[in-house]
């Protein structure tokens, strides 16, 4: 006997349709085009998070949503910029009380290590590495583009 895969098909829950369109017609979700309706959207998912596991499938989906909608606005309005590799060094510094000379190890000398952490010399490839593995992170992080 041939064993044969069989695709799964993800299970798609049933959404009673004129409960949802009932929810839509009461929070009218649009794309966010201000400050005011970012907040009333918000506001919107915060009311619907309350409910926590009690949420119907239809709240779920207009959650999705209003979800949706929210990190689109967030995407195009708050963008954060990349840090340079010296100011992450110096965040994840001091968020851990760390000195310059906690460093030192893997840095080099005491003059290189200020160099780094000042941002007059960009980390070495292993320096990078050696910060990664200390801080417990994607060394990635270190990687500036400026």
């Amino acid at each position: 006997m041939i064993a044969t895969a069989t695709k799964r098909r993800p299970t798609q829950v049933k959404i009673n349709a004129e409960h949802y369109a009932q929810l839509l017609a009461a929070v009218r979700p649009s794309v966010i085009g201000s400050e005011a309706e970012y907040e009333r959207v918000n506001t919107e998912i915060n009311q619907l998070l309350k409910k926590g596991a009690r949420l119907s499938p239809e709240e779920n989906r207009l959650l999705e949503l209003l979800t949706w909608l929210v990190a689109k606005y967030d995407d195009e309005h708050y963008q954060i910029p990349d840090a340079a590799a010296h100011e992450v060094i110096q965040f994840l510094m001091e968020e851990r009380g760390l000195r310059n000379k906690d460093l030192e190890p893997l840095l080099g000398s005491r003059g290189v290590t200020s160099e780094v952490i000042n941002g007059k010399r960009k980390p070495s490839k292993p320096q990078i590495k050696a910060l990664a593995e200390f801080f417990q992170v994607k060394p990635t992080l270190f990687l500036s583009l400026d």
